[in-house]
């Protein structure tokens, strides 16, 4: 134990750390044809996204996009990475822990973290940090000791925040070129005569960001008590660790080699004055210092130079152009330049204010002109052509520009109801059609152009009362809006989980028969229509209810038509997690049964009053259609659903809905139904009487839930699912969950 402290002490003393950002690459990002962005992260060669791309410099820089973000390949710690800063990465951790009882036993956790199969090591910035009272931390790389450090304390008041410095909380730095790692934590006493506000300890390996908290820090309740990767840490990264600048040729026009000496390879860098990315032709390209010249000082006259600028006088001036006021006549004249610029601004004003007539009537035209350009790339003329065709009967109507800017109080903020990932909607007020929803979508492609305005066509003709009317389109903007009737009360989504008092209209009668007017329209939609319509988006918050609390599918952004003589279509996988059909996920073949599954959801939703993904729940219940198949082929259906829908719904609904609903959320598309037998079945199941659960023979068990249900609403508590608390204040995440797989 001696020999551990003492070289933890060494460690700690002889580490320094130091280590420079390389210039940012802005020019050439990528190799032609390849993908930059990931999220909001802009990945540059020689890294490249998507496995076996071949956009990167070799495999091992490949990363991997997804929905959940970036993502380092070939670690099967599948480390995600937060964000990158030059030559560095920033990804998060997993903390060791080590928690003692009263009898001196302790439940620990720890995890490798790998790297070897990548071109990234871990960065010298990082510290390794011990949190604990008379507690050590070691560090190895799976071959041996690499660092470690200790904290002590004997009471609470010797803790104080923000010092980390070995009471309480000790740091050290590390060396270069670690590539794997794992963090261990010990104790001298099994923490006996500090467990009361230290009854675990804690060690990690992070950047400089680390603030020690004191005393909360040291509890169990601590923020580091976790066993997901929660703190940040740095990579560094180099290519070819197993040659220098001698010999490679890797870098590009422009640029300069720098050998790392820590962990062997090399890195590019543009030179002063030059930016771009110094991996690919033709490399870094000069920086035109005078056209922003935010970056220089230079109060003269700036012409740039390759690689650099030059700062000089004006003609007839002499000085300093690099100060202020640096500058003054050739011939000593005292004529201040200050009143010289006053005199040419005056100047200036004057010449300008004889111009904004002028200017006020070519800006106008120019309006025009734009407007009629945007018309015409948005298919306008291709509109006006089907509307004039004979025996076309005008059901779209074309709003112009002026229009929409008056009934939304131009685009106000105030006006806006719902931001999706289609578009922003706003509520208007137009002359004899009253209330309106005005959505403006993303910019259509103008080869799409055509194929835009028949889908616009087919679904203006599409009346059916729970489906959102299409009543026209504005094509005068760079992007197309479209205008449709305006429904009221919100959304399914926000009177099942949010809306205060929300569930007291959502009897199992009006359940069912929300249900079975979705279910009708989406059986319109896949078979009625002119062309089948795939919605491909269906959940609670696309089902919108009027004043009647009448529902209304909503949200035709995702939607897919499909000629009659395809019975699936291949597409860029589109949905929201938690609806999405695995199937078409996996496959890329979207078919009506993927509605089918998403509708599924929704019932499930209906009769539990679950959200349909929430990671605040328990992992079986995290994703609500995998819990309530599980639930159903385990007989406990009558565990799950809503206390209201256990009260109100008769055995033979919940068993028919219950079975309807798990053919629904079939993996295989063949196994499910058609919406249209989907919209019979309920339909069917609306017809049984609903009456006392007195009337039916049941089991004892359903019998003793219906007691408790019966028992609660005695004192008055509003009838809500059962778990909605749960994630009242939680924003539920789409993010994949990975389970702890530590390597042996």
């Amino acid at each position: 134990m001696l020999l551990l402290f003492t070289l933890v002490l060494f460690n700690s003393l002889a580490l320094n750390l130091a280590l420079p950002l390389p210039q940012s690459a802005t020019g050439n990002l990528a190799k032609p044809g390849c993908q930059t962005e990931c999220g909001s992260l802009t990945v540059a060669y020689p890294f490249g996204i998507g496995v076996g791309s071949g956009c990167s410099k070799d495999p091992t820089f490949d990363l991997i996009c997804n929905s959940t973000g970036l993502f380092i390949n070939g670690s099967a710690d599948h480390i995600q990475i937060h964000n990158i800063l030059g030559s560095e990465m920033r990804v998060t951790s997993y903390v060791a822990s080590k928690c003692y009882n009263q009898h001196g036993n302790a439940t620990a956790f720890s995890r490798w973290f790998n790297l070897t199969t990548t071109p990234f090591s871990f960065s010298k910035k990082n510290n390794l940090t011990v949190i604990g009272c008379s507690d050590f931390a070691a560090m190895t790389d799976g071959v041996g000791f690499v660092i470690g450090c200790f904290g002590i304390c004997e009471k609470a008041e010797d803790v104080s925040n923000g010092n980390c410095k070995g009471v309480g909380c000790g740091q050290t730095a590390i060396p270069g070129g670690v590539k794997a790692f794992e963090a261990d934590t010990g104790s001298t006493d099994n923490h006996a005569s500090v467990m009361s506000f230290n009854p675990c300890s804690f060690a990690f390996l992070g950047d400089e960001t680390f603030q020690f908290d004191g005393l909360p820090d040291l509890s169990s309740s601590s923020k580091y008590n976790t066993r997901e990767p929660v703190f940040p840490t740095l990579l560094e990264w180099v290519i070819e660790s197993n040659r220098s600048c001698k010999e490679a040729n890797e870098c590009k026009g422009n640029s300069s080699c720098t050998d790392h000496t820590d962990i062997g390879g090399y890195r590019c860098e543009c030179k002063g004055g030059y930016e771009g990315n110094p991996y690919l032709d033709p490399g870094c390209r000069d920086i035109d210092e005078c056209k922003d010249n935010s970056s220089i000082r230079c109060y003269g006259q700036c012409i740039n130079t390759e690689g650099s600028y030059n700062c000089t006088c004006e003609k007839g001036y002499i000085g300093d152009a690099t100060k202020k006021d640096g500058c003054r006549l050739a011939n000593g004249s005292k004529f201040p330049i200050t009143a010289f610029t006053l005199a040419l601004v005056f100047g200036m004003v004057a010449l300008l204010s004889g111009m904004i007539v002028i200017y006020l009537g070519i800006k106008k035209r120019k309006l025009i002109n734009l407007r009629e350009k945007f018309f015409e790339q948005n298919g306008g003329v291709f509109l006006k052509q089907k509307l004039n065709a004979p025996g076309t009967n005008e059901v779209v109507t074309i709003f112009s520009t002026k229009q929409l800017q008056k009934a939304t109080d131009n685009y106000s903020e105030e006006r806006i109801i719902g931001r999706g990932g289609y578009g922003t909607v706003y509520k208007g007020i137009l002359p004899n059609k009253g209330g309106v929803a005005i959505k403006k979508s993303k910019v259509v492609d103008g080869a799409q152009a055509e194929q835009f305005i028949n889908e616009v066509m087919i679904l203006t003709h599409v009346i059916q009362r729970n489906v959102v009317k299409l009543l026209g389109c504005c094509l005068e903007e760079e992007v197309p809006v479209l205008v449709y009737e305006f429904i009221s009360n919100n959304t399914l989504f926000h009177h099942i989980h949010h809306r205060v008092g929300g569930m007291s209209w959502l009897s199992w009668e009006n359940r069912l028969r929300v249900a079975v007017e979705v279910a009708g329209a989406l059986a319109y939609l896949h078979s009625e229509t002119i062309m089948p319509i795939i919605h491909r988006d269906v959940k609670s918050a696309n089902i919108l209810l009027d004043d009647n609390y009448t529902a209304k599918i909503a949200d035709f952004g995702a939607s897919r038509l499909v000629p009659l003589d395809h019975e699936q279509v291949t597409t860029l996988v589109q949905g929201t997690l938690g609806y999405l059909d695995p199937e078409y996920f996996h496959t890329s073949q979207l078919t009506d049964k993927s509605d089918v599954y998403s509708f599924g959801v929704v019932l499930a939703e209906l009769i539990t009053g679950q959200k349909s993904l929430c990671v605040k729940r328990t992992d079986d219940e995290k994703n609500l259609a995998t819990y309530f198949v599980k639930a159903m082929k385990q007989n406990r259906i009558l565990e799950i659903v809503d206390p209201r829908v256990l009260r109100e719904g008769t055995p033979d609904q919940l068993k028919g809905i219950g079975d309807l609903v798990k053919r629904c959320l079939s993996l295989h598309g063949n196994d499910r139904p058609t919406m249209k037998d989907v919209a019979m079945e309920l339909e069917g199941l609306k017809k049984f009487k609903n009456h006392p659960w007195g009337e039916q023979k049941m089991h004892e068990e359903s019998r003793s839930l219906i007691l408790e249900i019966e028992q609660r609403d005695l004192y008055g508590i509003p009838l809500i699912p059962h778990n909605t608390s749960e994630c009242e204040s939680f924003s539920c995440s789409s993010n994949t969950i990975f389970q702890e797989n530590k390597p042996r």
